[in-house]
């Protein structure tokens, strides 16, 4: 399998972490949309040009990083099972993918994008972060009854959530949120999840590198 992807990508993260749980052997292909050449080449195989993308050893492309973890779900058996197989399991898992992706991954990314644009709109910043709060405190009491964000069992919603912790612990305060904070831990300790950690701070500190026009 090729996996195209970029290291700050969040739902790269999350397809990254699903594959390294399913220690699936793959070919990591890094896409860096902001530069023309990469762009174009990856547009040719791809020409929505969105990563993450799956190219499969049938040379099927495969996008969006929920349907990319089913997909391995599927094919993968003998490690971490992501999706449940009994029903109302499955169906919160799910749930609780689309809550993260859409009501903390997307809004955490304009939060992002708001702050890097020095005359942003300083009160919608804080309406964003005021709705991520809101969100973060119906997690923490979810996980006041899990272990995981939907059980004992790593999942889906986790492969959603680790990442975007990484980016919210840095730039909202949610030290009052006790489970979040104790999920946050224990997540660090997970294997997948330090090999992409290890990834991210490769990027980040070659990215500063060229910022400083160091080769």
């Amino acid at each position: 399998m090729e996996f195209f992807y970029h290291p700050l990508s969040r739902y790269s993260q999350k397809v990254l972490i699903a594959l390294y749980e399913k220690q699936a052997n793959f070919d990591a292909i890094t896409v860096d949309l902001r530069d023309p050449f990469s762009r174009q080449k990856f547009y040719q195989l791809y020409p929505q040009a969105r990563v993450p993308l799956l190219k499969t050893q049938d040379e099927q492309l495969i996008p969006e990083s929920s349907i990319i973890i089913e997909y391995l779900d599927r094919h993968f058996y003998s490690s971490t099972q992501l999706l449940p197989t009994e029903p109302m399991h499955n169906l919160q898992v799910r749930l609780f993918d689309r809550i993260i992706d859409n009501d903390i991954s997307n809004p955490l990314l304009q939060l992002e994008k708001m702050k890097d644009i020095d005359n942003s709109n300083e009160f919608e910043i804080k309406k964003i972060e005021k709705q991520l709060l809101l969100q973060f405190q119906h997690l923490d009491a979810q996980l006041a009854l899990h272990h995981w964000i939907c059980g004992d069992s790593f999942t889906l919603a986790d492969c959603a959530l680790i990442p975007c912790l990484n980016y919210a612990f840095k730039n909202l305060n949610l030290l009052d949120f006790d489970q979040v904070v104790r999920y946050w831990q224990q997540a660090q300790l997970r294997g997948a999840w330090m090999l992409v950690q290890e990834e991210i701070l490769l990027t980040e500190q070659e990215d500063n590198r060229e910022k400083r026009g160091i080769p």
